[in-house]
């Protein structure tokens, strides 16, 4: 077992092992036409498909970004209503407290304490930081 553990090999899925992928140390990148993605999403474009044609690197090759060619690329899907109304569900589930009901303006460290710092151990949290819940009609109940 330990002799299939020590043939275990880290691949890169886009490097095709020949020596072809282009490898950019920090700030020696060529701005001819590549971008990394966060770069293409600030110029309003997106990979669209494309594999990366090299990538940049930092800290000793530790830290990469791909780099992908701007004219291939495509423009940004827009954000429908769908979309946003998808994604504001899913930020509610993070920001909000499952004990008193509060949705906070920042993500709760739901899985390590499964509740505000309230309701954990009672540090008091700052009104702006958050909406209270709606509250209940007396008629309803």
């Amino acid at each position: 077992m330990a002799d299939q553990d020590q043939d275990l090999l880290d691949v890169d899925p886009y490097d095709p092992g020949d020596g072809s992928l282009l490898v950019f140390r920090w700030k020696q990148a060529g701005r001819d036409n590549l971008a990394t993605r966060r770069q293409l999403r600030e110029m309003g474009l997106r990979p669209g498909g494309q594999e990366p044609v090299a990538r940049i690197e930092c800290r000793g090759g530790k830290r990469f970004a791909w780099l992908y060619r701007i004219d291939l690329a495509k423009p940004k899907r827009p954000m429908t209503l769908a979309k946003e109304a998808a994604l504001d569900k899913a930020m509610a589930a993070r920001q909000t407290c499952g004990t008193c009901r509060r949705r906070y303006f920042h993500c709760l460290p739901l899985k390590t304490l499964g509740s505000c710092l309230e309701c954990f151990d009672g540090t008091p949290a700052d009104p702006a930081s958050y909406i209270a819940p709606p509250a209940k009609h007396l008629l309803a109940s």
